[in-house]
């Protein structure tokens, strides 16, 4: 099973290194190629990952979900896609050998979207007090429109690459994860969680949690996100 694995980045060159190091197990298999989208960093993070051998394409226009659409439109193009997409965040924060764990459910035939969930396996002061109550009430929204039980909008995932296409994701900032939850959960796509360890981030700081308008602003965006995309299914 040939897997492609998206990272969406800004400003990560002191985390590049240990990132690529950590990955050298999985490259040929599962990984097949490594698509670092650059999201307009000005700290070499992009020279960087291109020297460790990742496919660099560039999205200057910031937004989480924008950086997760340029490598998509990059895998697009090539000859022969992939079966599975899998997207990892570049501080460390989420352990690339935990990428085997997202996978087994997709080869066994038993999920066709695999999300980790950080909430049991978080080491202290990973996951905010503001990060924790946002996904608790990001995750029972989904559930109470849905049916859909979650409980992480985690950023470590792995899907078919057929499914992907079947999503027709849209979402430019932080509503990029939520917005694939809740197609899933609108379009019964089987869906599994596994639970992958989650530490603090290597170096640097966080574009959400690592201050309170970022934080808020996000889980604004995602409130939205759910209820707009909730809205139209329902009038459809």
């Amino acid at each position: 099973m040939q897997c492609d694995l998206v990272i969406p980045a800004l400003n990560e060159a002191p985390n590049i290194d240990a990132l690529f190091d950590a990955l050298a197990p999985l490259k040929g298999d599962p990984i097949r190629r490594v698509i670092l989208a650059d999201n307009g960093s000005s700290d070499g993070t992009a020279a960087a990952a291109a020297a460790r051998g990742a496919i660099v394409v560039s999205e200057p226009s910031r937004g989480y979900g924008a950086a997760c659409l340029k490598a998509l439109q990059w895998i697009e193009r090539q000859a022969t896609p992939p079966d599975v997409v899998a997207f990892l965040d570049a501080d460390l924060s989420d352990d690339p050998a935990a990428l085997e764990l997202l996978l087994e459910p997709i080869r066994a035939g038993h999920a066709e979207i695999v999300i980790g969930s950080r909430v049991r396996m978080a080491e202290p002061g990973a996951l905010s007090p503001a990060q924790r109550v946002g996904n608790r009430i990001a995750c029972l929204l989904i559930r109470m429109l849905t049916g859909r039980r979650y409980t992480d909008l985690g950023p470590f995932r792995a899907l078919r690459w057929s499914t992907l296409q079947r999503l027709q994701m849209s979402d430019r900032t932080w509503g990029w994860t939520v917005e694939m939850q809740l197609k899933a959960a609108l379009q019964r796509i089987p869906t599994e969680e596994v639970d992958v360890p989650y530490r603090p981030r290597a170096a640097g700081r966080s574009k959400i949690s690592g201050n309170v308008r970022g934080a808020v602003a996000a889980g604004a965006k995602i409130i939205v996100t759910i209820v707009g995309l909730w809205w139209t299914h329902r009038n459809r």
